[in-house]
């Protein structure tokens, strides 16, 4: 039998017969599963650690990631030391490169743009090397200094995150950016040789050794930590995720999602001490992380435990946007840039994978009506999970019907979404669950409620309630909920429904309008008008 494999042209290769196929594939022959965004870009990061690309699907808001690959070069490795970048690594360097060049050019990408950090950056034959990677990738390199390198780290976050305030800290394997955000600005960054690499060559491989270098070098960083107290620390960083990681996995967390990660300082020193002082490869968990990593791990505790005692943050959330990020960020139009960047990714979700895309907006104007005539008080950040709920709402509706729930679940609690935290992440779920599953909470995953909290994990059900009884009325189509109101008068939840729509009501929505009911302890009642 003949493997029938899809080509590049408009018909199946030679020895594909099948017509059925043949027209399937010709029906969606121009169909890339994505939006049209644009053209698409790639970023070439020339680290201390790592050298890595990185190909958006275009220049937007909230990027998404068509390829993502790393090769670990380790150009920082013996650079405070030697003054030199090592001959081994930068063959690694421009290898990585050669391969990235071409399969940009096998994805069609024209707009590289290709970084230098600390390693280059610090290094004697740094110069050098860039002339040659220039040559290999066919695009010119820009060398990041110290503090513009912090700025596009800090963007990076900004671009990430909803209103962020706190210190962003940007930790590679050369070097640890500092810088102070607030909203949509930027203050004034740092930079100082306390990456991974750096710290271990300067350390000699001695922890305590590494624990002095850090706490001295951190005293230039003192008004950055001052500012720092009772605010929020941001971790960016590979190095951090991999600690992050391995945290979430010893705690058991149920969303194994790295942005938006958050440990409390007092949870998180203990844990730092522990990396500190323990052979990681004796750990079962640290089989979920990255081997390279391993030996780096305690290096950035000791740096992440220094900031947590000098500077009192009232929590360290990992951010998985750094530099690369803040560089396609900072490319915006300003309006764009303001773009609240949950419900950007939302609406991209509710574009892609909904039945009807304006039938997710109706939504969202729909229980504006409802939740304003409960009475019911929202927070901002309670209001905006429920606007993303109402866009992600149908996204499963092409799996089978017996796993619609645990679908959504997966695809809403595991999207590459930004602007959230996990108990956003966790209410967003648990509403799609409940939306397709029913409002039952004896199968729903335990530790996902707790993580949500029990207010909000109130809201979703009801969201959910909610959502039921739109979707038997307009069964995913839009034009119909702008006729059908659903609102409080009084003590009652009234649906009213237009004369020609009167057919809808059945035994099916009855039973999930007192569903709905039932959780807010008011009657229900379907007006004809």
């Amino acid at each position: 039998m003949t493997a029938c494999v899809s080509g590049s042209g408009n018909s199946f290769p030679e020895g594909c017969t099948n017509g059925t196929e043949t027209l399937i594939q010709n029906e969606f022959a121009n169909c890339s599963g994505r939006a049209e965004t644009g053209k698409p870009v790639a970023i070439v990061d020339l680290g201390s650690n790592s050298v890595r690309l990185v190909v958006y699907e275009g220049l937007l808001r909230t990027p998404n990631q068509i390829h993502n690959e790393k090769m670990l070069c380790g150009l920082g490795r013996n650079v405070t030391i030697t003054g030199r970048l090592p001959t081994d690594g930068m063959e690694k360097a421009l290898h990585a490169l050669s391969r990235y060049q071409l399969v940009c050019q096998q994805l069609g990408v024209e707009d590289v743009r290709v970084l230098a950090t600390a390693a280059a950056r610090d290094a004697s034959n740094g110069p050098a090397f860039l002339v040659e990677a220039e040559k290999v990738i066919g695009k010119p390199i820009e060398l990041l200094s110290g503090e513009r390198e912090a700025r596009l780290s800090g963007l990076g976050v900004i671009s990430s995150f909803y209103k962020p305030d706190g210190i962003v800290g940007d930790l590679g394997g050369g070097s640890l950016e500092l810088v102070d955000v607030r909203g949509m600005e930027t203050g004034e960054g740092i930079t100082m040789p306390l990456g991974g690499l750096a710290l271990q060559d300067l350390s000699g491989g001695s922890i305590k050794k590494a624990q002095k270098i850090a706490a001295e070098l951190l005293k230039k960083a003192s008004k950055q930590l001052q500012l720092l107290k009772g605010r929020r620390f941001y971790a960016v960083g590979g190095t951090w995720r991999a600690v992050a990681k391995l945290h979430q996995v010893l705690n058991d967390h149920p969303l194994h999602v790295m942005h938006g990660y958050l440990m409390k300082p007092s949870d998180g020193l203990g844990f730092l001490k522990m990396l500190e002082r323990t052979d990681v490869r004796t750990l079962k968990e640290i089989e979920t992380v990255s081997e390279a990593r391993h030996q780096l791990l305690a290096y950035g505790a000791v740096v992440l435990e220094e900031i947590i005692k000098v500077g009192k943050p009232k929590d360290i959330v990992i951010s998985a946007n750094g530099v690369r990020e803040g560089l396609l960020f900072e490319g915006l139009d300003e309006r764009v840039q303001e773009l609240d960047p949950l419900m950007s990714a939302a609406s991209e979700y509710n574009f892609l994978r909904s039945r009807s895309p304006a039938h997710g907006y109706e939504m969202i104007t729909w229980t504006d009506r409802f939740v304003d005539t409960l009475g019911l008080k929202e927070t901002e950040y309670e209001h905006r999970l429920r606007h993303a709920a109402c866009l992600f709402a149908d996204v499963s509706w092409r799996a089978h019907p017996d796993y619609r729930g645990e679908q959504g679940v997966n695809i809403v609690g595991h999207a590459a979404t930004v602007g959230i935290d996990h108990p956003g992440r966790s209410y967003l779920a648990l509403a799609i669950y409940f939306r397709f599953e029913g409002l039952a909470v004896e199968k729903i995953n335990q530790r996902l409620r707790e993580l949500a909290g029990p207010r909000l994990f109130e809201r979703a059900r009801l969201l959910a309630a909610v959502m039921r009884v739109a979707y038997t009325i307009s069964a995913a189509t839009d034009g119909v909920l702008p006729r059908t109101p659903l609102i409080v008068i009084g003590n009652t939840i009234v649906l009213q429904l237009p004369k020609d729509l009167e057919r809808l009501v059945g035994e099916k929505l009855v039973s999930r309008l007192r569903q709905l009911g039932k959780l807010v302890s008011l009657e229900t009642k379907i007006e004809i008008i």
